[in-house]
């Protein structure tokens, strides 16, 4: 008999804490009893990603003498300082979440190129990122004992390096857990089913996240599958799954702290769906008017509502955990974090001549040496001392 669908797809989004405040009656106790200081470090990183990526986006932007971002048609100038950054607005509940359960030194991060308020969570260092946006690739070096991989620009490639990386972890009997990302559109790369395959069938320490932000580059979620979830692509490799609510940071820690146990009691991957909102543009570099419709502007002005800081802002206050006084140290403070971060990025951005040819072969070839002769002499750069 022919299946054309599963009978039961997961479809129900799991939530501890919703968008109206609401918490579900079964966590009162588990919220009752989070750790406050986990809570707190969580809420700081989600807004100092956010902070820094709009003082990181306005790298790009002209301004006047005061200051001010110089406006063109309503859009800002660009003059493109920073490369084609990619902004995890409206992601920070989920990449919090799931980066604030790692173990540093002991389990490991393999991101995609969207990660930004994970990579911050998981320990990469500020001012290494923007070094790393602005065209220095130093800026991927970790700092020792920070286990994550660099940024990942390749699509689906990620799930892969992790399932690889959970072998070896495996291999070695060591206790690290690798977890991964990628976006809705990645699942389309055959890399997503020959990975979470693999790590089925090897029962592999790993944790494979989907955030599900609605868009892949300008092609939205309903043309990218046909699948009623991306959570039961997992079904099809025999791979535990669940849909989260991406913007209730509760729901995503809770269910990626089940994921890690799995993976070290040795019970194989898990697959998450994280559903959320991707805020801005693609890319610093692409306009969504190019591709949004009115209804797209409609459906964003909805999700603009269930933003995941303004949630847990919420809920801090509710619990006397928070003020605005508070918010405003936390904003002077990461401000100058991420002013200091700028500084140091800018004066370390050069990469020499040098570092763009001597890395691809153990020895020159004729005509890489050539191109090197010529891009020094155009760029009237020296020999490296």
């Amino acid at each position: 008999m022919w299946v054309e669908k599963f009978d039961n797809p997961q479809q129900e989004i799991f939530q501890i804490l919703n968008e109206k405040g609401i918490i579900k009656p079964d966590f009162v106790t588990y919220l009752n009893k989070f750790d406050t200081k986990i809570l707190l470090t969580a809420y700081e990183n989600m807004c100092l990603s956010r902070l820094q990526e709009q003082m990181q986006m306005e790298l790009n932007y002209e301004k006047d003498d005061q200051g001010k971002v110089i406006l063109k048609k309503g859009l800002p100038k660009v003059i493109g300082k920073v490369i084609n950054f990619l902004s995890s607005r409206g992601q920070e509940g989920v990449e919090v979440a799931y980066a604030s359960c790692l173990r540093k030194g002991i389990d490991w991060f393999v991101p995609a190129y969207r990660n930004n308020a994970a990579w911050i969570t998981a320990g990469y260092p500020i001012e290494k990122l923007i070094q790393y946006w602005l065209g220095n690739e130093m800026g991927s070096q970790m700092p020792k004992g920070i286990n994550i991989l660099p940024v990942n620009i390749p699509i689906a490639t990620q799930y892969s390096h992790a399932t690889g990386l959970a072998f070896a972890e495996k291999y070695k009997k060591g206790k690290g857990v690798v977890l991964t990302t990628i976006g809705d559109g990645g699942t389309s790369e055959g890399e997503f089913f020959e990975a979470i395959n693999f790590a089925a069938i090897q029962k592999l320490p790993c944790v494979f996240f989907v955030e599900n932000n609605q868009w892949s580059l300008d092609t939205p979620t309903s043309k990218a599958t046909m699948s009623p979830t991306f959570a039961q692509k997992g079904s099809a490799c025999g791979v535990p799954n669940i849909r989260v609510d991406g913007n209730d940071f509760f729901a995503v820690y809770y269910v990626t702290q089940q994921a890690i146990e799995r993976a070290k009691k040795g019970e194989g991957p898990s697959l998450i769906e994280a559903i959320t909102y991707r805020q801005n543009a693609h890319s610093a570099f692409d306009i969504k008017k190019d591709y949004f419709t009115a209804e797209d502007y409609k459906i964003e002005q909805e999700w603009f509502k269930k933003d995941p800081i303004d949630r847990i802002r919420e809920y801090l206050k509710s619990i006397k955990l928070w003020d605005d006084k508070k918010q405003e140290a936390l904003d002077k403070k990461i401000t100058k974090q991420i002013s200091d971060a700028i500084v140091w990025a800018q004066k370390n951005e050069s990469v020499a001549i040098d570092e763009i040819f001597d890395y691809t072969f153990e020895k020159l070839t004729p005509q890489l040496a050539e191109q090197k002769a010529q891009a020094k002499a155009f760029f009237k750069e020296g020999e490296k001392k």
